[in-house]
């Protein structure tokens, strides 16, 4: 087993399989941080061997004491003997020291814990975001599906909480798609950019020096990283971003997951979800519990981005404090994020749309919605068209059957206008073109991959 493998007896915590992050709570776990600190470990001897700084002997020796070393230590343990120094780095290197066959200079080459630990947090957030970016994506394939489906299936569009015009349920699923499909690809940009850390004790790589660049270009190359151009101590755009950009993803997951559950609800019966939950207390209960879940946990996600964009101001070379403010926080978003995107997944994959549920609510203003269609007509006979069609909307009458209109206009003729799938503008166009990014952007990522 590799340092960074995962504990085979790990446990999630209890909340994150109802919120999504099985997965992601294995692969942000304590010992999944050990056995990436570990990685970066290994990789400064392996880099500072192929600069001819140590022997290659070393480095094997190092890999494999990092192995026995992710095997068997207590992440609790490791925890305690952490508080002293303030971080986990400075009591992993002495028991790396102490377990290896190599020289005490052979580990920890030229680095400082801030290096080990910012480069172990890029490559946790590498493989963590991973999963994340494969969630965000199964729920924008869920969306296209629900939209190709739906394409044409008329219902009523929403404004400001009040029924506004026809639209289409497609259209209403080409939305969600739309900003699935941006978080995804911009996520997967920023993924492919996050940088490994190495400036050394003060940022300048005097240890290492005239090797510096080449020394960090390598440890990147080892795990997979991008390049640094500089040590970013206390230039944390890496971090900051990423955060933001997983932000945005969660808004992105928290907007359809709304509308499904208010679609869901009793009194809309517009849609319903493969495996509704039951409540402990009413059998009558179908609660959109993926929905809600993914919801729930994306609305976590701002305040936590806020804590990294409110510690960005790192004083001079290392921050006290505002560095140590990331760890957690970071790793908190991806899997919130990342679990929000799993759960939207289960939703918009297993939903059902009710089209008899949409017709009759599209219905229920009497064709009240599309009074604006009416009025343009009745506009060629009178000057008080509107205050003659607002006056029978107001009263709830039919507009086909209000004398006052049908005085100017037959009745077939309001009844057309009335018709809500003539009144669709390019809903169906809006479909066509949403789908056919997200099929351009999934070929893109296929070849890619």
């Amino acid at each position: 087993m590799s340092p960074s493998s995962p504990d085979a007896g790990y446990r999630g915590p209890l909340f994150d399989p109802v919120f999504g992050a099985d997965e992601l709570g294995v692969a942000l776990s304590d010992r999944a941080w050990i056995g990436a600190l570990l990685d970066v470990e290994v990789a400064l001897t392996r880099a500072a061997a192929a600069l001819g700084r140590v022997e290659n002997t070393h480095a094997d020796a190092v890999a494999t004491a990092a192995t026995s070393l992710a095997e068997e230590l207590d992440p609790a343990d490791l925890g305690r003997r952490s508080a002293a120094g303030g971080n986990g780095v400075i009591p992993l290197v002495s028991l790396l020291r102490e377990r290896a066959d190599a020289p005490a200079r052979a580990v920890h080459v030229g680095a400082t814990s801030q290096d080990v630990l910012d480069t172990a947090l890029m490559l946790l957030a590498r493989r963590a975001g991973g999963i994340a970016l494969a969630n965000l994506r199964s729920a924008a394939d869920g969306a296209a599906r629900l939209a190709a489906t739906h394409r044409e299936t008329p219902m009523v569009a929403r404004t400001l909480g009040q029924q506004a015009l026809p639209t289409t349920f497609g259209a209403l699923a080409a939305g969600w798609l739309l900003s699935l499909d941006d978080a995804a690809t911009e996520l997967d940009r920023i993924l492919s950019a996050l940088p490994a850390q190495y400036g050394g004790a003060a940022g300048t790589l005097a240890a290492v020096h005239p090797d510096g660049f080449a020394f960090a270009d390598t440890v990147a190359d080892l795990l997979g990283l991008a390049r640094p151009v500089a040590p970013w101590h206390t230039a944390r755009t890496p971090i900051t971003t990423l955060a933001s950009t997983l932000g945005v993803a969660a808004g992105a997951v928290a907007k359809p997951a709304t509308d499904v559950v208010l679609m869901a609800s009793t009194e809309f019966g517009e849609v319903s979800e493969d495996a509704p939950g039951g409540s402990s207390a009413m059998p009558h209960k179908r609660n959109p519990v993926a929905a809600i879940t993914a919801r729930a946990a994306a609305r976590r996600v701002p305040g936590l981005v806020s804590t990294i964009l409110s510690s960005t101001d790192h004083e001079f070379q290392r921050a006290a404090g505002a560095w140590h403010a990331e760890w957690e926080t970071l790793a908190d978003i991806l899997r919130l994020t990342g679990g929000a995107a799993h759960q939207l997944s289960t939703s918009l994959n297993g939903l059902h749309v009710h089209a008899d549920a949409l017709d009759r609510n599209l219905a229920l203003t009497g064709g009240a919605i599309l009074a604006e269609k009416v009025t343009a007509a009745l506009a060629e006979h009178t000057d008080d068209a509107r205050s003659i069609v607002t006056d029978a909307a107001v009263a709830g009458r039919s507009l086909d059957e209000d004398p006052a209109i049908t005085a100017h206009l037959d009745p077939q003729d309001v009844r057309e206008l009335l018709d809500p799938t003539r009144y669709l503008g390019h809903a169906t166009d809006i479909v066509d073109r949403v789908l056919a990014r997200h099929d351009s952007t999934n070929r893109t990522t296929g070849d890619a991959r």
